[in-house]
């Protein structure tokens, strides 16, 4: 017997064009038969209130994930600023705790690696607006395990997230 698996939906984001990009799509959403996992660059110091700001946006529950979570399609997932949302297996998630802020600005790639590890070829990473580079390590290890891969089309060219999404050629940028 073939066990089917959800599709997982992962999107990275920063900054208000981010969150605004977000709501735009999750509005598009209303009903989506697929996980969908979500990591927004905000300020680890004020109390997060995203869960509300995306619940009021679609109809599907937005969820702040817990260690181990059996994750479910129809269901939106985000983590808190200092805890990152990452894939363990194809159904489960975790929370990375990061205190410390040690994987900074790069946890959209964080999300986005687990689901290359472990999300089968059932996946789909997404790049939308944001500045710096996060996710695009991430989006390139998602199309090498056979996933799908979206971009937003940038804002300014090859100075943000989606531009440099886009230009990544594998190679360090550090």
């Amino acid at each position: 017997m073939q066990t089917h698996f959800p599709w997982t939906v992962a999107i990275g984001a920063s900054g208000g064009d981010g969150l605004q990009d977000l709501r735009d799509l999750l509005h598009e959403w209303s009903d989506l038969d697929a996980v969908v996992m979500i990591v927004l660059h905000r300020t680890w110091t004020a109390m997060s209130q995203l869960r509300q700001v995306l619940q009021r946006c679609t109809c599907m529950p937005v969820v702040i994930a817990e260690e181990d979570e059996r994750l479910r399609p129809g269901h939106v997932y985000i983590g808190e600023p200092a805890s990152h949302l990452t894939l363990i297996s194809r159904t489960v998630g975790t929370v990375v705790s990061d205190p410390f802020r040690m994987h900074g600005n790069r946890t959209v790639d964080l999300l986005f690696n687990s689901l290359a590890e472990n999300g089968g070829m059932r996946i789909i990473g997404v790049v939308l607006a944001g500045s710096l580079d996060d996710g695009s390590r991430g989006l390139a290890a998602i199309n090498k395990a056979g996933g799908l891969t979206m971009v937003v089309t940038p804002s300014k060219p090859f100075v943000d997230m989606p531009g440099n999404a886009i230009t990544y050629d594998g190679q360090s940028t550090s």
